[in-house]
């Protein structure tokens, strides 16, 4: 039951943050600038999340041939340039992981 209940607050917070931002936006003037900026955060947070992980094995710097994520990541770089698909890019990605985690271990 307590599982539940984190969820249910969890979620009614973030809906209720997510709410008062979008309800927010709506009675205030943004600047431009700021909202140029603004278009620059989920591709700088994202980037936050995935390089830490492709380039950091056992905390320390892995650009060896032996990395099977960071190979995997420049597969799926390779397949996100060519296609600009994103379900494409996902699922390239995860089959060069799987393959190579196989075939290189």
């Amino acid at each position: 039951m307590n599982i539940w209940l984190v969820m249910l607050i969890g979620g009614l917070i973030t809906f209720g943050m997510r709410f008062s931002l979008i309800f927010l936006f709506g009675r205030f003037h943004i600047p431009e600038t700021m909202r140029k900026a603004l278009h620059y955060v989920p591709p700088a947070v994202l980037s936050a999340i995935v390089f830490p992980e492709l380039l950091y094995r056992s905390g320390q710097l892995d650009i060896s041939l032996g990395n099977t994520r960071l190979l995997a990541g420049m597969i799926a770089i390779l397949v996100a340039w060519y296609s600009r698909n994103t379900l494409l890019t996902i699922l390239a990605g995860m089959i060069a992981l799987f393959a190579l985690q196989f075939f290189l271990r």
